[in-house]
């Protein structure tokens, strides 16, 4: 008989059977079970690469390229563990027996390992972690529990939110310098004009996204749950170009500059010079301008999209994810942030180091 997939069936494999009731019920939403006829080599169309597989009813022979067989039985200690992690060098395998696996991202399940480690606060378990200071240690680690509660750090955000393509050492390190701010209605987070200071996350409630424009305040956008915002003159080192209001209460999670850029722009944002990214263009990545109109219009490189820095997230979902992305302006600056704005969502995208001031003439249009 085939077992019904539910929580008790995850608490009983590792390193899944660590994890809280809460983050069961989150990691369920991303197995997928599939069921193997007898005499059926699950792993022919289907293989290990890139993900965690168990063996959660019946029984598989699994085959080595060395010629050893082993039979692993739903109900042994083996079948705990993903199928040919201890010995990768599976080759073919065979139900003996109609059976049932349960697949499971393993990107998704490392980070949320991880994390739960994290949690728990164990610096022999967990490598990926920097040790708290001995001093405060107490308040820094309710601090630390306190944002892995947050939905910035569930299961869907850690697998498309922004913080998913980070790496897992940066994101330990996050978790000690994020400060959790309560937030009210009607409170002005960033105002148009000032200096870059933090980067925000929005943990939960609504916020709203003005510009003055002719001396009208114009609303461009509402950020709820999810979104973050204020990378954009930290990273370009320009003033704030919109003000952000808060529409209902709230709580935001908030990074310092310095932290900003040593632990999110500097793994994502990856710069290429001239002569690669022709040759990269050449392969099929895509140039894009993130100029105003009227400066894409003056010169551009051939090929290249305009998409101004003001809609670089208007764009994200729309651009092809299958392609490469090569942003540029005058100096490297406002393309550093769409670069990384894209990089954020997912996207394949690197900056053309020093802007099209590291171009020659002759090569723009």
């Amino acid at each position: 008989m085939v077992r019904a997939l539910d929580v008790k069936v995850l608490a009983g494999l590792e390193p899944i059977s660590t994890f809280g009731p809460a983050r069961l019920r989150e990691l369920l939403d991303y197995c997928q079970v599939e069921t193997v006829p007898e005499g059926n080599d699950p792993f022919r169309t289907r293989g290990l690469e890139g993900q965690s597989v168990y063996l959660v009813d019946g029984e598989i022979e699994l085959v080595y390229l060395d010629g050893n067989r082993v039979v692993v039985n739903a109900q042994s200690e083996w079948a705990k563990h993903p199928l040919g992690k201890r010995q990768p060098d599976v080759v073919a395998a065979r139900a003996l027996r109609e059976s049932q696996l349960l697949r499971v991202d393993d990107e998704l399940l490392d980070r949320m390992v991880t994390l739960d480690q994290i949690s728990r606060h164990d610096p022999q378990a967990n490598i990926h972690a920097a040790p708290l200071q001995a001093a405060g240690d107490a308040q820094a680690q309710s601090n630390v529990r306190h944002l892995l509660r947050s939905r910035m750090f569930n299961a869907e955000q850690l697998r498309n939110g922004p913080l998913a393509h980070v790496p897992m050492a940066n994101i330990s390190a996050l978790l000690q310098r994020f400060e959790v701010v309560v937030v009210w209605a009607g409170d002005v987070i960033i105002r148009e004009g000032d200096d870059g200071d933090y980067y925000y996350l929005i943990d939960s409630g609504r916020a709203e996204v003005t510009r003055h424009v002719g001396g009208v305040e114009v609303s461009l956008a509402e950020l709820k749950a999810g979104d973050v915002f204020g990378e954009e003159a930290l990273i370009s080192g320009a003033k704030r170009n919109a003000t952000i209001t808060m529409k209902t209460n709230g709580v935001l999670l908030r990074l310092g500059r310095q932290d900003f850029m040593a632990l999110l722009q500097e793994p994502l944002l990856h710069r290429i010079g001239y002569e690669k990214a022709v040759q990269a263009v050449a392969e099929g990545a895509v140039w894009i301008d993130v100029r105003h109109p009227s400066e894409y219009r003056y010169d551009r490189l051939p090929g290249a999209m305009n998409l101004p820095l003001n809609d670089v997230r208007n764009a994200i979902d729309v651009l092809d994810r299958s392609k490469k992305y090569i942003a540029y302006c005058q100096s490297g600056r406002r393309s550093a942030a769409a670069a990384f704005i894209l990089a954020q969502a997912g996207y394949d995208t690197q900056v053309l180091d020093g802007g099209l001031w590291s171009v020659p003439k002759s090569k723009q249009q």
